[in-house]
């Protein structure tokens, strides 16, 4: 299994817990700010992002969605205003985000549609092809073992089935760049101190990014997680980007 640079990326590196469970702490710390921060520091781009990236599934028509890394499930609610599916499964490792997910849903009485689980990307309790799509906003960056996550993804999917990953990127243009720096080391880690009391998740983003294989490379790993018909699509200057595979 090809080990990569982000998957010993972590948050809290004086801890001696695994990336996983930092992840899972890390996050139930900031889940009561983690929305309000996701909308602040974007500008609310964020929310066009991920409608693009649904947008991906229109053609197929999925019936049946699993969301994984799904959070606050922000991609669940707006994959069944998008897509209209039968069903739309979350996964997430923090219970800490789940629960404020499952209290969106039951405000927008969507529970019979959406249902929120608590559980591991990296081992999911689903049986082999069980369905039509599978969404990861933000979230492949925070596997444990990339590889590991991409190929039980690709294993629940069914035949024809798309995963569609949304996952920030480094822009290429230099301007952009510099400013890009800036904000990502400076101004996300200062708002996320004062707002979520975490300046360490905030850091963790940027750390992340810069070591995550984007671009071209993530595809050579799609491909070799057996994916079909690849491709990505940039957004906003290449600060993010939209991953595809058909399995």
């Amino acid at each position: 299994m090809t080990r990569f640079e982000h998957d010993t990326v972590v948050p809290y590196k004086q801890s001696t817990l695994s990336k996983k469970k930092q992840v899972e702490s890390m996050f139930d710390d900031i889940a009561h700010r983690y929305d309000f921060l996701n909308r602040f520091l974007s500008a609310g781009i964020d929310v066009i992002w991920r409608k693009k990236a649904l947008k991906q599934l229109k053609n197929l028509s999925p019936k049946k969605i699993l969301d994984v890394a799904t959070g606050t499930a922000d991609v669940a609610i707006m994959a069944e205003k998008i897509l209209h599916p039968n069903e739309i499964i979350g996964i997430d490792i923090s219970e800490g985000m789940l629960e404020l997910g499952r209290k969106k849903i039951n405000t927008l009485g969507l529970e019979n549609t959406i249902s929120l689980i608590n559980g591991d990307s990296e081992a999911l309790p689903f049986n082999n092809e069980s369905f039509d799509a599978v969404t990861v906003a933000f979230g492949v960056r925070n596997f444990q073992n990339l590889e590991t996550g991409l190929k039980e993804i690709q294993r629940v999917l069914k035949p024809r089935g798309k995963l569609v990953v949304l996952e920030f990127s480094k822009p290429n243009n230099v301007f952009v760049k510099v400013f890009y720096s800036f904000y990502m080391k400076i101004i996300t880690p200062t708002f996320g101190k004062i707002f979520s009391k975490n300046k360490q998740a905030y850091a963790y983003l940027d750390a992340s990014i810069q070591k995550f294989p984007e671009g071209q490379f993530f595809l050579d790993v799609l491909n070799r997680c057996d994916f079909k018909s690849t491709y990505q699509k940039k957004l906003s200057l290449g600060i993010c980007s939209i991953y595809c595979g058909t399995k």
